[in-house]
C-alpha cells in the first residue's frame, strides 16, 4: 500500500534530469527524491526504441526497489520511446516529458517555433501528436542538438566549445526566422545562458521543468500522497562513474552529495 512518506523516483540517461529535479524540489520541498542517472548508457538519443524501453524498464525496477510511489521520466527521449510501455507495464503513476510546444506557440511573434532535441525525441507518436495538437497556425522547425548532451555530461556548458556547438545548432533555426525555442532535452536547460548569448537575445527559450513539477504535484494530490514534512532529502545514484557524476552535480547544481553506484547491467536481462 502506497504511503505519503515514500520517495518520488526520477531517472534520466545522465545528468540532464537534474534540471527537472531542481524544479521538483522547488515545487515539492517536503518530498524525498531518489535520482538515478543511467550514465553508463548515455546518451539515449541515438539508441533504438527497443533498447531505450529495456533501459527504462531497468531504471524503473531500481526505483521501485527504492520504494518510489511515483516516477518522473526526466528524459525526453525515454518519454518518447518508453512512457506508454512503462505505464502499461507497471502499476505505478508516471510523469513524462513532453516538448513545451503549447506555451511556445503563445510566445512567437514570427510564427516560427524551433524545437531543439535529440534524434530519439523526434521519433514516434509522442512528438507527432504534440505538433498535431499544438502546432496549428505556426511553422515548427526541428533541430537535433548534435553533441550538446555530451557537453553537459562533461559539465562544459560555457566556453568556446559549448558556444561553437550551440552556434551550429542554432544557425539554421535563426536563418528560418525562429524566435521561440523549445528545449526538448532535459540536458539543454543547463546551456540556456550560452543559447541566449549565441542567439544575441533573438530567441525566447521555453523549457517544461516547472510544468512537469506542477503536474507531479497534481498527480500526488489526486491520490492523497503529498508528503507534509518540512524538508525532504535527495539521494543520488548512477550506473556510471560516481566521482564524475558527483563533480557534475556540484558544477551544475551547486550540490555536494554522496553518490551511490548501480550496476551498469542492472535489469540487463529484462525482456521487452
Amino acid at each position: 500500500m502506497t504511503n505519503q512518506a515514500q520517495p518520488i523516483g526520477v531517472f534520466d540517461s545522465g545528468v540532464g534530469g537534474l534540471s527537472v529535479l531542481r524544479a521538483l524540489v522547488a515545487e515539492l520541498p517536503g518530498e524525498d527524491f531518489v535520482y538515478v542517472a543511467d550514465s553508463a548508457h548515455c546518451p539515449y538519443g541515438p539508441r533504438p526504441v527497443h533498447d531505450i524501453q529495456r533501459l527504462s524498464h531497468a531504471m524503473t525496477d531500481f526505483l521501485i526497489a527504492q520504494g518510489a510511489k511515483l516516477i518522473v521520466v526526466a528524459c525526453n527521449t525515454a518519454s518518447a520511446a518508453a512512457l506508454t510501455y512503462l505505464r502499461a507495464t507497471f502499476p505505478i503513476p508516471f510523469v513524462g516529458m513532453v516538448p513545451a510546444l503549447k506555451p511556445a506557440v503563445g510566445c512567437t511573434r514570427t510564427g516560427h517555433v524551433g524545437v531543439l532535441a535529440t534524434a530519439g525525441t523526434f521519433q514516434g507518436e509522442l512528438f507527432a501528436d504534440v505538433v498535431a495538437r499544438f502546432g496549428q497556425g505556426v511553422r515548427v522547425h526541428v533541430q537535433v542538438g548534435h553533441g550538446l548532451v555530451e557537453l553537459v555530461e562533461a559539465g562544459e556548458v560555457e566556453g568556446p566549445r559549448a558556444e561553437a556547438a550551440v552556434e551550429r545548432c542554432l544557425r539554421p533555426l535563426l536563418e528560418a526566422d525562429v524566435d521561440t525555442l523549445v528545449l526538448g532535452c532535459t540536458h539543454y536547460p543547463f546551456l540556456t545562458p550560452t543559447l541566449e548569448r549565441v542567439s544575441q537575445g533573438r530567441l525566447t527559450v521555453v523549457e517544461p521543468s516547472a510544468a512537469i513539477a506542477a503536474q507531479t504535484r497534481r498527480v500526488l494530490a489526486e491520490r492523497g500522497w503529498l508528503n507534509g514534512q518540512p524538508r525532504g532529502k535527495q539521494l543520488y545514484y548512477t550506473t556510471g562513474d560516481r566521482l564524475e557524476f558527483g563533480t557534475a552535480l556540484s558544477r551544475l547544481m551547486g550540490v555536494q552529495a554522496d553518490v551511490d553506484g548501480v550496476r551498469s547491467d542492472y535489469g540487463h536481462s529484462t525482456e521487452v
